[in-house]
This record gives structure tokens, C-alpha cells and sequence, in this order.
């Protein structure tokens, strides 16, 4: 599929809603009569937390781990579990419903609560993962979760610290270990197709800064570094999941009569262009979608002369 704009047309939705109906229809594929209550219940949840309005909790904060992100992670979800189901893989929609839960909160632990007023959620980098896995414990029971089921969400999250051993993973069912592998696809997918990656990797480096998260020297470095990320994304994709473009491809093909990965084709497009502009004298120039680079530039006025494409 070559049209840039069709790509993202079926990949991404401009709002919430129009995310929720997508993942609603797919979801009717897979069982036509399937009770979407819980998910929907999680989802104004999710909705509610990252927009500050959820009971002692602020606002997102985070400019790359957002709402957006959050939303895609849903999505991507979703379009693999409905591949799984096309290649014969049984899941029940109880446990359909969890693992779209687990994709709605899996970043929970970027929110900072009410009383945490130093910083942002970035400073959370190195602990998000086992936050939103607390996050689910608290609030899991709240929306009709069993313990056992809360547990199972856990492990689920679990799958996306990207620098956890997934083979010390305990998990309480092969199916659990599966839905949370596929979270984990889901969570890469989300972020590189995203159509304002390369952009949005600025937002990652302020986060990574503010985390603590060392190897970076500034934001064009990160850029620098992405190449090689993408080489770590695809040996982690085959080892999480090494069927991921043919579950894809199924899915694609049953819902929009395209037999390709998309998300697949979508990060090749961004990773041939990121090779593009760091041949450049300012790739950072080349990068136009958002605003993001007059953003961040604005701001690193304020805090250092060195950033590229200001004067030092």
C-alpha cells in the first residue's frame, strides 16, 4: 500500500470516540454479540484519568506517553487479537475484554496523583510499568474485575517493560502469556507507525531526561539512536511474537480487503525517512508534523543554548 494518507486513515482515529467504535466493530467480528461494558468502563476510565478528571489523580502530563498513544496501544490490540482469532487462536471474550483493559491502562503509571506536585510524570519512566500494574490492582476491582483476573492483567502489563527478560515472566495460563506477548506488540506498533514518531521522539527525549534514563546526549542523539532501536524493536517483536505480520495480515485483509501488515509498512516508511534527514545538515529542520520542533525549541531556550539548530 503506498498512499502515505490511506495508511493512516485506517491505522489512526482523530478522537477517542471514533477509536472506541473502530475497536467496537472489530470486536462484533469476533463475536457478534460481544459485551463491550467492561471495556467500556475502562475506557472512560482511561479517558477520564488522562484528562485529570478521574478521583485523585492529576492530568497527563507526558507529551509522548499520552492519551493518543494510549488509545493506538487499544487499537493495535485489538487488531491482533481479531488476527488470532482468524488463525484458529481461542480466546475467550471475558479474556478479550481483559487484555483490552490491560492495553487501556497500561501507561497509568505516567499519572502523577493528586499530591505529587514536583515535576512531571516522566520522572516515572524507570517505574512506570510496575505503577500501572498497581494501578490496575487498585482500580481493577472497581470495574468487576476477580483477583484472579487483576493478577492476569498484571502479568499482561508486565509483557511491555521492554528490558525485562520475558522468560522470568511467570504467567497463569499459556493464554495470559499470549495476550500479554501481544500487548507488548501492540505497545512497539502503537508508538513507531504513529504517523508523528519521528516528532514525537523530541517529547521522548525530555521524558528520558527527566526519568533519568541515561545513553542520551540531547534530542538529535536520540534520533541518532533510533536506528538502532529499530533493529532492537524487531528482535523483540519475533521473539514476543513471531507470527505478529501474518496475525496483521490477516486482520487487515478481513477488515479493509489489504493483505499487509500496515503497521509493519507504516514504520519502514518513518525508519527510510529518519535514515533521509540525519544525512541532512539539520534533520531536525525536516521534521514538520505538530509543531513539535518550534515547541521544543521555544522551550530549550529557556533551559540550554546547545539544542541543534539554536545558537550556542
Amino acid at each position: 500500500m503506498d498512499n502515505d494518507r490511506n495508511i493512516y486513515q485506517i491505522l489512526e482515529t482523530n478522537t477517542p470516540e471514533a477509536a472506541f467504535r473502530e475497536v467496537q466493530m472489530i470486536l462484533k467480528m469476533i463475536f457478534p454479540a460481544f459485551d463491550v461494558a467492561l471495556i467500556r468502563a475502562a475506557f472512560e476510565t482511561s479517558i477520564r484519568l488522562f484528562k485529570g478528571s478521574y478521583p485523585g489523580y492529576q492530568a497527563c502530563n507526558t507529551q509522548y506517553h499520552d492519551l493518543s498513544h494510549t488509545l493506538g496501544v487499544f487499537l493495535a490490540m485489538t487488531r491482533l487479537v481479531h488476527g488470532a482469532t482468524l488463525d484458529d487462536k481461542s480466546f475467550s471474550e471475558r479474556a478479550i475484554a481483559l487484555s483490552l483493559v490491560s492495553a487501556l491502562f497500561h501507561d497509568a503509571g505516567y499519572i502523577q496523583d493528586i499530591h505529587d506536585r514536583e515535576g512531571t510524570g516522566a520522572k516515572h519512566t524507570r517505574t512506570h510499568v510496575l505503577r500501572s500494574m498497581d494501578f490496575l490492582a487498585r482500580h481493577g476491582p472497581d470495574h468487576g474485575l476477580s483477583d484472579e483476573e487483576v493478577e492476569a492483567g498484571r502479568v499482561m502489563i508486565s509483557y511491555t517493560d521492554p528490558s525485562v527478560d520475558i522468560s522470568t515472566i511467570s504467567h497463569p495460563s499459556l493464554k495470559v502469556e499470549c495476550l500479554g506477548k501481544m500487548l507488548a506488540v501492540a505497545d512497539f506498533f502503537a508508538q513507531m507507525a504513529d504517523r508523528m514518531y519521528l516528532e514525537k521522539l523530541l517529547y521522548l527525549y525530555h521524558e528520558f531526561e527527566e526519568g533519568e534514563v541515561p545513553g542520551y546526549e540531547n534530542e538529535l542523539d536520540l534520533l541518532h539512536k533510533t536506528i538502532d532501536f529499530y533493529r532492537f524493536t524487531e528482535a523483540r517483536i519475533s521473539t514476543l511474537l513471531y507470527t505478529t505480520d501474518h496475525l496483521l495480515c490477516l486482520h487487515f485483509e478481513a477488515k479493509w480487503h489489504i493483505c499487509e501488515n500496515l503497521y509493519k509498512v507504516a514504520t519502514e516508511k518513518q525508519e527510510a525517512y529518519l535514515h533521509k534527514i540525519l544525512k541532512s545538515s539539520d534533520p531536525l529542520k525536516r521534521l514538520k508534523r505538530g509543531g513539535i520542533v518550534k515547541k521544543i525549541r521555544r522551550k530549550n531556550n529557556h533551559r540550554k543554548p546547545g539544542f541543534p539548530g539554536n545558537p550556542a
